[in-house]
């Protein structure tokens, strides 16, 4: 097999593939047999929404009180149903089950755990929609549970809380529930469980809860439970089950991996009569975990992400136990190129070389859960960008003919195309920039920090925008109403002109700033009626993007976003913000800020070109952020806000490589404001991940204000103040989660502006929401920040009275 065959970043594996490989000698553990040669293709998970987000639809209706319990069921098991007949007519063998959710599959985990916190008043039994969607989104009582992101993608989970008073009880029999309706299908489906470690690793101690008490103690308190729901799925005719612990490709310690074997050596005796699979995913292994993971007797299989863990392919390499069947992620998950067949096929031939022509199957590389649903669905798309795209529809056909080829059955023509497409897309003028790469090229090695410090410039700024102390403001949009959302809708289809589409904007716009006044907040923003994405909308005014009609992909709940496609060198062909926020800052005598999204969360929140490395691109995004930034201080915004809301789940997952993504990303957003004027205070907002660890990165930006999610975290983020981290630019900790109906009272508030003067000085303190208000209503929206803006204004009379 010659090293031709690999890409370039699967040289390290191919250029030692002349020495044999050294087995593991391990005990054969008994278990089940079957004919793996005509079981050879796997799909790790499927998107949940539907081809045209048929189950957001569905929930919002059921939210809203417009439909029934029997309503939203009914969607729900339509979807499961389309999903799992898609999957069988073409061909897959081991089909997920469980994998659908009505929220999100670590809430799901929770349910069946019977892990519910106290104040959502469960008293046994099984869980129902009243309790499930209380945790998810609050209710008018009690908060919601914390939200944050689910390792490096844009998914958001709901963290569990736990601590050493939970009774855990198997309290959702869902996944059986599911595997018996596909059954009825006539679909034998593998049902899918998140690990006891993962699902440990995952949560965070309850409110309360001794910072001593150790979560790790509780493996051992759940593991009767997943003893239960394996039992009733082996009594349900399973013979197969896939047991999901990503949080193993974590750099975990000694304790955690020890934990990790000693909760599947307990459960062995369960999995006896199965075969049990378990799946990794989102990076490498690293080594010890795949020691310890490959050494366990009572499980049939292994996933691994061969697309991202490129690395685990020297470790397969080095010793795989024969008596094992490896699923190899080799189709990525979480991306929307089509796969270089013939290079997958390659892979593939070589890992039957080391583990055996009948220990192979072929997998996703992760849950197709991080792409879009159907390309057939994209009517509109450049004929030949679609052509070099695959969604999960697409990716499952995908898998399937390489499970075919592998087993002497290759379909040619189809092999044939692929080829075509990868060609057409290496070769098009349109990918390429000699322009734009020269402009990149030439920040090497420079400094693009601004060059007087955050003092000095809040200082100037303070003096040019006379501030209150606690200057409240709101992070960027307001509720998009369904005649806003009809507006922009009829303009893209050019049922209205230009001139009353700009006009009826201008009447939002107005609307939400004499709203601001009114309300007394201090730096207004324009509400962002004209735009339907905060990434999207800026990608459909850049070059190298393209767009979708349905590629939605779930963020949380109900929350889909339609990420962009970049699959070309990226530049600005003119202004998209100066315009509305001009605008908007004519409307009034307050600051106005101008909104833009930064560099790295574009990057982090598109479908990136696999051609080149990633940093290449965003530094192209951030040359023109830049340009956009200059454009709108030239036009006399004051205040100009950058968001990063994801620059921390674009964070790797292995602490070895995560310098050089925090160096890259952090000068990105530099580049983008390095040329401003001290007297042009800059903003930057992030949310839903966990900052603490990356503080130090978060002050390196230079930004002169942050805001910051913090409300629903219970106040996580003010630890790292109270730990001593010195930070001397103005800073928002969000004062009430915006992620929930629930509306803050002015004491509720006001308390949490005491807990954050606890540990910040006041003259750095800013007041705002956890995030933008694009989502919330204006019957919640008002109310809310009437109250955030008088809990304000009565700390600054205690404050002004105490001093």
């Amino acid at each position: 097999m010659s090293q031709l065959c690999f890409p370039h970043s699967l040289s390290p594996f191919s250029s030692r593939l002349h020495k044999l490989p050294i087995r593991f000698t391990t005990p054969r553990f008994s278990l089940p047999s079957f004919s793996i040669r005509a079981m050879t293709s796997h799909i790790v998970g499927y998107p949940r929404m539907g081809p045209k987000r048929e189950l957001k639809f569905a929930l919002e209706s059921f939210w809203e009180g417009k439909s029934s319990t029997v309503d939203l069921k009914q969607v729900a098991a339509d979807l499961r149903a389309s999903i799992w007949k898609q999957m069988a007519e073409v061909g897959i063998k081991f089909i997920p089950s469980n994998t659908f959710s009505y929220y999100d599959h670590v809430l799901d985990t929770t349910a069946m755990l019977g892990a519910v916190p106290p104040r959502y008043g469960w008293n046994g039994g099984e869980i129902g929609f009243d309790v499930y969607f209380s945790m998810a989104r609050g209710n008018a009582s009690v908060p919601a549970m914390e939200m944050t992101k689910w390792f490096d993608t844009n998914y958001h989970y709901i963290v569990p809380e736990l601590g050493p008073d939970v009774k855990f009880s198997y309290a959702s029999h869902k996944a059986v529930e599911e595997y018996k309706e596909a059954k009825a299908l006539g679909i034998d489906t593998v049902p899918v469980l998140l690990g006891p470690l993962s699902y440990i690793l995952l949560s965070k101690p309850a409110k309360g809860v001794d910072k001593s008490f150790s979560l790790l103690s509780l493996t051992e308190k759940i593991v009767p439970v997943y003893k239960e729901v394996v039992a009733e799925l082996k009594a349900a005719g399973a013979t197969w089950i896939q047991i999901d612990e990503p949080i193993l490709v974590m750099d975990l310690e000694a304790l955690q991996l020890q934990t990790f074997t000693n909760a599947y050596s307990e459960l062995a005796s369960s999995f006896s009569g199965l075969n049990v699979l378990i799946e990794t995913y989102f990076a490498d292994v690293p080594v010890q975990t795949y020691k310890a993971l490959t050494s366990l007797k009572s499980v049939a299989g292994f996933g691994f992400d061969l697309v991202r863990g490129t690395r685990t392919l020297n470790l397969l390499k080095s010793g795989f136990p024969p008596d094992k069947y490896l699923f190899a992620g080799v189709v990525d998950g979480r991306n929307v190129w089509a796969d270089d067949l013939a290079a997958s096929l390659c892979i593939l031939e070589v890992l039957e070389s080391i583990v055996g022509k009948e220990k192979v199957v072929v997998s996703t590389s992760c849950s197709l859960l991080h792409t879009a649903v159907d390309l057939v669905n994209e009517t509109k798309l450049d004929k030949e960008i679609k052509s070099w795209l695959a969604f999960a529809a697409q990716k499952v056909v995908e898998v399937n003919a390489l499970a075919k080829a592998l087993v002497g059955k290759k379909d040619q023509a189809f092999f044939a195309s692929n080829a075509t497409s990868h060609a057409s897309r290496r070769s098009s003028p349109r990918v390429r920039n000699a322009s734009v790469r020269k402009a990149v090229a030439a920040l090497k090695d420079s400094d693009h920090r601004r060059a007087t410090s955050v003092t000095a410039r809040l200082a100037a700024q303070q003096k040019k925008l006379n501030l209150p102390i606690l200057p409240t403001t709101t992070i960027g949009s307001f509720p998009q109403t369904g005649e806003v959302r009809k507006v922009r809708r009829e303009y893209k289809s050019k049922k209205i002109s230009e001139f009353d589409y700009v006009n009826a904007m201008k009447e939002e716009i107005s609307k939400v700033v004499k709203l601001q006044e009114e309300l007394g907040i201090d730096v207004l923003v324009h509400g962002e009626p004209e735009r339907n994405d905060m990434v999207e909308y800026f990608g459909e005014q850049l070059s190298g993007f393209a767009f979708t009609v349905n590629g939605w992909v779930q963020s949380y709940g109900s929350r889909c976003v339609k990420p962009p496609i970049i699959y070309g060198d990226v530049s600005r062909p003119r202004a998209m913000t100066v315009f509305w926020s001009s605008t908007a800052q004519s409307m009034t005598r307050r600051p106005m800020k101008g909104m833009l999204t930064g560099p790295v969360t574009i990057l982090n929140w598109s479908f990136v070109r696999n051609d080149q490395d990633r940093h290449e691109t965003c530094y192209q995004i951030a040359l023109a952020i830049k340009d956009e930034v200059e454009d709108l201080e030239r036009a006399g915004i004051s205040v100009i806000q950058i968001d990063e809301a994801a620059l921390r789940e674009g964070l790797p997952l292995r602490k070895s490589e995560q310098t050089f993504y925090l160096e890259w990303a952090v000068q990105s957003f530099q580049i983008t404001n390095c040329g401003v004027k001290d007297t042009t205070q800059i903003h930057t907002h992030m949310c839903y991940s966990n900052f603490n660890d990356i503080i130090n990165s978060i002050i390196n930006m230079g930004a002169d204000v942050i805001t910051i999610e913090n409300s629903r975290s219970d106040e996580k983020l003010l630890s790292v103040f109270q730990d001593g981290v010195k930070y001397e630019a103005g800073i928002g900790p969000g004062v009430y989660d915006i992620h929930s109906p629930r509306i803050p009272s002015t004491e509720e508030v006001a308390d949490r502006i005491n807990k954050m003067l606890a540990v910040l000085d006041s003259k750095f303190l800013w007041v705002n929401p956890d995030c933008g208000l694009k989502t919330r209503k204006y019957s919640e929206v008002e109310p809310a920040l009437r109250n955030m803006v008088a809990a304000a204004k009565l700390i600054r009379t205690k404050l002004a009275s105490s001093n």
